[in-house]
């Protein structure tokens, strides 16, 4: 059973909000592509990739990982945790990092081609490569983006091995949680953040339906684990972690006044006061987590 961080014990505001109501959000089939656009890589989040490594990315499925297997990275971006997928399995591996954004595989070649068994293709998540199945397929922060992440958990499936192992990594982000509150400004970006989100399709409680997404396709010996992203002001990197939002409100903040979610004073108030609050006041920060597992039978 997963337990959610305390929040009383925490004293932390926690951000409401989930799917938008009314007229914002995109009908039907055209949720999909608007899901596509507003995934999108903004300039500048390569930067908040690269700082992701295996072991501190994705603990989860770090310790599922062993000399000689095949793996596939779906939604691998520039490559920083594909890279130690990579190192894990070893020169008896093969691993494959895919992602839709043609700029990202270049700069994840760019950077990480070198290594023994990696490749890196330009390829859609419902789209895989189909050249073999693999051992582990796994998936960090992708779905979240998607408007129907059940058909690339379906597309995912089909490429593991009999018996292969789907591993999903996503967030909760109604479940995010800021100690002492934020400024006004950044509750009020980041419930538009949600909308915005919402208004595209996109399940903005997804960690929490991924366990149900994966009965639905038929996968079996499903296993959740906590994954929280927990920063403290002691931690030597936590400006860098819990500052996340205000690069968030750097990047994708722009998109967002673009489609008329937020004005771009508001953005900018956002981005400075939360800068200032990290610097002066903020204690701690949590993104809620979830990784999830299941077996292709």
């Amino acid at each position: 059973m997963v337990a959610e961080p305390d929040r009383s014990a925490e004293g932390g505001w926690a951000a409401e909000g989930g799917r938008a109501a009314g007229g914002g959000r995109a009908a039907g089939g055209d949720c999909s592509n608007v899901a596509r656009q507003r995934a999108h890589m903004p300039e500048g989040t390569s930067a908040i990739l690269d700082t992701r490594s295996l072991e501190t990315g994705n603990r989860r499925l770090a310790a599922l990982l062993h000399p000689g297997l095949s793996v596939l990275d779906v939604g691998c971006g520039t490559g920083a945790i594909t890279r130690g997928i990579a190192e894990a399995v070893g020169h008896q591996g093969r691993v494959v990092g895919v992602d839709v954004n043609a700029s990202m595989i270049e700069k994840a070649r760019a950077a990480h081609g070198s290594v023994p068994g990696l490749s890196f293709e330009v390829a859609d998540v419902h789209t895989l490569p189909s050249g073999g199945a693999f051992d582990i397929v796994a998936a960090a922060r992708v779905l979240q983006w998607l408007a129907d992440p059940a058909a690339a958990l379906r597309a995912m499936t089909a490429v593991a091995k009999p018996r292969g192992r789907v591993v999903v990594l996503d967030y909760n982000h109604e479940k995010a949680a800021w100690t002492p509150e934020p400024p006004v400004s950044m509750r009020r970006f980041y419930a538009a953040f949600l909308q915005w989100r919402a208004a595209a399709g996109m399940d903005n409680a997804i960690a929490d339906h991924l366990r149900d997404l994966f009965a639905g396709v038929g996968l079996g010996d499903i296993v959740v684990s906590d994954q929280h992203e927990v920063s403290q002001r002691a931690d030597p990197d936590f400006e860098m972690r819990a500052g996340i939002w205000a690069a968030v409100a750097a990047t994708r903040g722009h998109q967002m006044v673009a489609d008329g979610a937020i004005r771009e004073r508001e953005r900018d108030a956002a981005e400075a006061d939360y800068r200032a609050w990290l610097r002066d006041s903020a204690e701690s920060h949590v993104q809620y987590l979830l990784a999830v597992e299941g077996v292709r039978t």
